[in-house]
């Protein structure tokens, strides 16, 4: 999937693998202060707000995302840790969780500002793999003969020689 963006994460929203296009299109997700999480990148690192260029229905959609999980696992001890690491750090974050909003985007358009390539409009696609319960395969891609194209394979032929071991801790494993 080299011409696809692959990230895939937890019920936490940690991200946990992705291919050499992802990591790259994800590289700021990396950094700290979200430290490889994609709900701390987007409710405290102030950058999100220029990656996503509709921030608010980004944010909606994580909340989302991170409700549902609740309610299918209430005990899980890393997602309370995240809720209220949030609900502390972030004033957007609380308001929306208190809205108490459920519902899934498996498919859709994310219009993203990469600090290196520029205005990209990609498609994405969220799977959730049966063999591997509880993940959930993100694939972003642009349609053919686009700017968006153009921009994503630049980014990608950026990644491409990045083959490196890394660590969990700072980022995920390749998929």
């Amino acid at each position: 999937m080299s011409g696809v963006a692959v990230l895939v994460h937890d019920a936490s929203l940690n991200l946990v693998a992705t291919n050499a296009l992802g990591r790259a299109l994800g590289a700021q997700m990396f950094e700290l202060p979200a430290h490889g999480n994609s709900a701390r990148f987007i409710f405290l690192d102030p950058r999100a707000t220029d990656f996503y260029l509709d921030w608010d229905e980004a944010a909606d959609e994580i909340v989302a995302i991170l409700r549902s999980a609740a309610g299918r696992d209430p005990y899980d001890k890393d997602l309370s840790n995240l809720v209220g690491e949030l609900s502390t750090r972030s004033e957007a974050f609380r308001v929306r969780w208190g809205a108490h909003e459920v519902r899934k985007h498996r498919q859709g358009l994310k219009q993203l500002r990469h600090p290196l390539v520029g205005v990209l409009d990609l498609t994405y696609e969220s799977l959730a793999p049966l063999s591997a319960p509880g993940l959930t395969l993100n694939a972003f891609s642009a349609e053919p003969d686009s700017r968006s194209a153009d921009r994503l394979g630049l980014l990608a032929s950026w990644a491409a020689p990045e083959r490196e071991a890394t660590s969990v801790s700072t980022r995920p494993r390749d998929v």
